[in-house]
């Protein structure tokens, strides 16, 4: 799978979202949260925006998101993700990704690799 590149931005409230114009659905829908707020805090280091590259296929420096279970689409679907380590320190973070991960990948993959650009 060929690399994405995707943006994230913080708001004044601290909340994260996810900018993503190809997204018909509700502007909610892009909001992190249940984790995936905490993941972006980690990475971004307080910046207020940050890109990330992401793929399905491992790539140099890249840290990894691993599925653990897909939530039922009557408890918003997606799934959830863990983050053991990041830049050798341990994380263990629970990430939800919701239904707009398979938008972006055509699935929800067993793995995410991303890296900070």
């Amino acid at each position: 799978m060929a690399k994405k590149e995707l943006t994230f931005n913080k708001n004044e409230k601290g909340e994260w979202y996810l900018q993503l114009p190809e997204w018909n659905g509700d502007p909610e829908d892009l909001q992190m949260v249940e984790g995936a707020d905490q993941w972006l805090d980690l990475v971004s280091k307080g910046e207020l925006k940050i890109n990330l590259v992401l793929s399905t296929d491992n790539f140099d420096q890249a840290a990894v998101l691993t599925l653990l279970r897909t939530k039922e689409q009557n408890l918003g679907g997606g799934g959830i993700y863990y983050l053991e380590s990041y830049q050798g320190a341990t994380v263990g973070l629970k990430i939800w990704l919701c239904e707009v991960t398979r938008f972006i990948f055509d699935d929800l993959p067993q793995k995410i690799y991303f890296l900070k650009k």
